[in-house]
């Protein structure tokens, strides 16, 4: 026979055993094709991608990255009130200052609310200098007890008026008077007292050293004066807020502060009224205002 012939031959019995194998396999039948000693080609399945799907891991963090809505709402406020009343309200992120039509023309006498700077200008004095620890427990007693005598001990050492000074001066403050040789008749503005709170919160007034510290006594107001604003906080958010408050009879009125950081901001309410209307008339005001502040639901 012709080798042309034979080759030709060779190849189509070639082509009949590869079409063979191709429809075994597809078939399913692969032991004929293994027999014979071909490839069998296994059917894989489908590998695509799927679409891509946060893990939990990640939802959580994406949820907790996202920043909380502000406790408070710079708003109109509407309250009744039988005597003297003032407010504002700082947003510390921005230096916008809201609050009544008044709170940068009324002013009222600090009382106790000015403790908050008596120490926090001592302990911004003495620099690198560890105070004795019987000093701190004044100061503690100052800010957490609300202590007159402290307050007198350390605006004497800080030189009386002079602590006022500094005060203004560092807090940049623009309504407030010295009543020479009395701190708690020290005259300021509610603008000027939520100007006076930034600078506790900032670090402007105690310094980076003791801000801290100051911050955690605030947060430890206990006694008559923890009172007003810190009434009408969540209680998740009441041990966070530091606050410190004024109230005294002068003459035959309440002179009552309140002055509170909470969360971005500082809030401050002046109120002054009739003695005999006690102390929980200017408390409800200070507590109302702030539940008017926060959103609604």
């Amino acid at each position: 026979m012709p080798s042309r012939v034979i080759a030709y031959i060779a190849a189509v019995v070639a082509l009949a055993v590869a079409v063979f194998a191709v429809w075994t396999n597809q078939a399913g039948i692969g032991n004929a094709a293994s027999r014979l000693g071909l490839p069998v080609r296994v059917p894989t399945a489908d590998r695509s991608p799927e679409p891509a799907r946060a893990s939990p891991t990640e939802s959580s963090l994406d949820m907790a990255t996202q920043p909380a809505p502000p406790l408070l709402t710079p708003t109109p406020v509407d309250v009744t009130a039988q005597g003297f009343l003032s407010w504002a309200m700082l947003d510390r992120q921005t230096g916008t200052i809201t609050g009544s039509a008044n709170f940068a023309t009324a002013t009222n006498s600090t009382e106790s609310m000015i403790k908050a700077w008596i120490s926090a200008d001592y302990l911004r004095r003495l620099g690198t200098t560890q105070p004795l620890q019987s000093r701190l427990n004044e100061l503690t007693r100052m800010i957490r007890d609300s202590d007159d005598d402290a307050a007198e001990d350390i605006y004497n050492v800080g030189g009386r008026d002079a602590v006022v000074r500094r005060m203004i001066s560092i807090c940049e403050l623009t309504e407030t008077s010295i009543f020479n040789g009395w701190w708690s008749r020290t005259q300021v503005s509610a603008r000027d007292a939520v100007r006076l709170g930034g600078c506790v919160a900032d670090g402007r007034a105690a310094g980076a050293k003791w801000t801290p510290w100051l911050l955690g006594e605030m947060r430890q107001v206990r006694g008559e004066g923890r009172f007003g604003i810190i009434d009408a906080l969540p209680p998740t958010v009441t041990a966070q807020t530091a606050i410190k408050n004024g109230w005294t009879i002068v003459g035959s009125q309440w002179h009552l502060n309140c002055l509170a950081i909470v969360d971005r901001y500082v809030l401050a309410v002046l109120t002054r009224y009739q003695s005999s209307l006690g102390i929980s008339d200017g408390a409800g005001l200070c507590r109302d205002i702030t539940a008017k502040l926060q959103p609604a639901g």
